[in-house]
């Protein structure tokens, strides 16, 4: 008997968290900080700062893979083209990813600690008043529990730790950030956003914001890290700490802490629920490479796995009290699923500024803040859309087609050619009970996880959106004189911009909601939900810089639930 508490009190930890990208490390980080033991468990395989990065410092030749890309989208097709041209292997290989679609779908999925958060494209921006009230004075889907001025101070908080690049612009659609210097344009989108503020009041252009450090403050360097470089080889780890992850942000700090203990290699398969305590107990663990099974043990426990893996792993935890799923009593688990659509816009070439060039390779481009249906603007549709993109002059590579050789082909590939601007919008997805996942029991993988199947798509109020995305940005490039400008619509599955939200919902009311406006478990009160699931919206903008403060903010608060001893 003693052998066994003993074994248990080893596996007993003051919190655990589940995941390790952007939203479980800061959540390790503040709890580890805050002062309790934590067990960050993570089912991708170990990924060290910068000595783990193998291939971010090879030229293009010197990775072989890059002449076998038929081979790498065969063994990793849920990785998106670029990442398969780069570091494939931090993506889950297809045969340990399957999912079903009912409708297309994309679930991009990596198989690394840090997660998403070594790939993701770094674009930080707050959500506002008119997200978070949007739902409400709409009549759609339920309201979010909270205001923009209870994460405000959270935005702050882990925006100086992050480090966000940016400018600031007054627009209520889009609070400004805790800025460092923002990073400079290139002379065709100067002239570009000239044209806009002209010709479209209300309309603004503006570098984007990123967590690139364009200049590295002292709690940037305290921490390791040090500025952008400029290669924009990002998506492959940076060796330099120059973008906001998990191996070069939160880890180092929650290490510090001496009171961290990450776990590989480690797939969640249910949160073990006590119906005594009416809390949560700790977590079953199946070792992905030896398919033992360990339990683990504690007070708190934050589910940060991604938007699908996060809800897949609570429909999976059932009992007597949660037969649908853990703190399912409203039965809104796995519903409401969205994400951004995008794949739609314009691009342009401009005659002028032959005489100018650009320096390096800037990891970012330009953003266009949302002004549809803001203030008097009034469409066939609800919410609106911003845009994303950039320009830049063509180098030696717009002459592969001519038909020169010899000296005169030299003499051409001396010679720019023009400058080019391109224009990508990214539109809300209103939220829908009907857009759902759920899980086929009938079908386990090899972990013993039922299959993901997912049945969600997007409506005719993103398809009517959708007609303004590609013509304004037509429009707008034409109106600033550039030629040749052309338009395009790709389709956009779910997925695809890897922005998956809803599934678990935030609300006020346990009848329509699975958490409460702290990122709880309605009833589950030691359970937290803090990335993309809990989404009540979507916005239109990128979600991470508003996952990182939710979780700084409910980490907070289950410490102040833990010493008044609620939880």
């Amino acid at each position: 008997m003693n052998l066994n508490i003993d074994a248990v009190k080893a596996q007993t930890y003051d919190a655990i968290v589940i995941g390790s990208g952007v939203s479980g490390g800061w959540a390790a980080k503040e709890l580890t900080e805050k002062g309790l033991r934590v067990l960050m468990l993570e089912r991708g395989r170990p990924l060290e700062h910068v000595t783990g990065y193998t291939e971010a410092l090879k030229a293009p030749w010197e990775m072989p893979e890059m002449t076998r890309l038929g081979d790498l989208a065969l063994k990793y097709p849920q990785a998106p083209p670029d990442a398969a041209k780069t570091v494939p292997t931090y993506w889950m290989p297809g045969a340990d990813a399957s999912y079903r679609q009912e409708k297309p779908f994309r679930w991009l999925r990596p198989d690394i600690v840090g997660g998403k958060s070594i790939m993701w494209g770094r674009q930080s921006y707050r959500f506002s008043d008119i997200d978070f009230e949007a739902n409400a004075k709409e009549g759609i889907g339920i309201d979010w529990p909270i205001r923009y001025k209870d994460i405000a101070p959270w935005y702050s908080y882990v925006e100086k730790f992050a480090g966000i690049s940016g400018e600031k612009l007054g627009l209520p659609q889009l609070p400004d950030s805790e800025f460092i210097a923002p990073m400079d344009m290139f002379l065709v989108e100067k002239e570009v956003r000239k044209s806009i503020e002209k010709n479209y009041p209300g309309r603004v252009m503006t570098i984007g914001r990123t967590a690139n450090l364009s200049e590295a403050q002292k709690v940037h360097v305290d921490n390791g890290r040090s500025p952008c470089q400029y290669r924009n080889q990002c998506i492959r780890g940076c060796p330099y700490g120059a973008y906001f992850s998990t191996q070069s942000c939160t880890l180092p700090p929650a290490v510090k802490t001496g009171r961290l203990t990450l776990r590989p290699h480690s797939v969640v398969t249910e949160v073990i629920y006590d119906a005594q305590k009416q809390r949560a107990s700790g977590v079953r663990v199946k070792d992905a490479q030896t398919l033992e099974s360990q339990e683990y043990f504690a007070k708190v426990i934050f589910v940060c796995a991604s938007a699908m893996a996060s809800t897949a792993l609570l429909m999976n935890s059932v009992s007597d009290r949660f037969p649908n799923g853990l703190g399912n009593d409203s039965g809104q688990l796995g519903h409401n699923l969205m994400d951004h659509h995008f794949r739609i816009g314009a691009n342009g070439q401009w005659e002028g500024g032959q005489d100018r060039y650009y320096y390096g390779r800037r990891a970012n481009g330009i953003y266009i803040p949302r002004y549809r249906n803001i203030g008097s603007d009034k469409r066939d549709y609800l919410r609106g859309f911003g845009y994303q993109g950039g320009g830049g002059r063509q180098g030696w590579q717009h002459q592969v087609a001519e038909l020169a050789f010899g000296a005169s082909l030299k003499e051409e590939l001396t010679k720019p050619g023009l400058w080019n601007m391109g224009l990508i919008g990214f539109g809300e997805q209103l939220p829908e009970y009907k857009n759902r996942m759920y899980l086929d029991k009938s079908k386990l993988d090899k972990w013993g996880m039922p299959m993901l199947v997912f049945d969600a798509e997007i409506g005719e109020n993103e398809k009517k959106m959708r007609v303004d995305m590609l013509n304004d940005a037509q429009e707008m490039l034409e109106k600033a004189g550039l030629i040749n400008v052309k338009t395009y619509d790709q389709g956009s599955v779910l997925g695809q911009a890897v922005h998956e939200m809803g599934t678990a919902r935030m609300g006020r009311d346990p009848k329509t909601s699975v958490l409460n406006g702290n990122n709880q478990i309605h009833a589950v009160k030691n359970v937290f939900v803090t990335d993309g699931a809990c989404m009540t919206s979507s916005a239109c903008v990128n979600p991470s810089l508003t996952y990182m403060a939710l979780s700084a903010r409910a980490a907070n608060f289950a410490v102040q639930e833990l010493k008044a001893m609620r939880i």
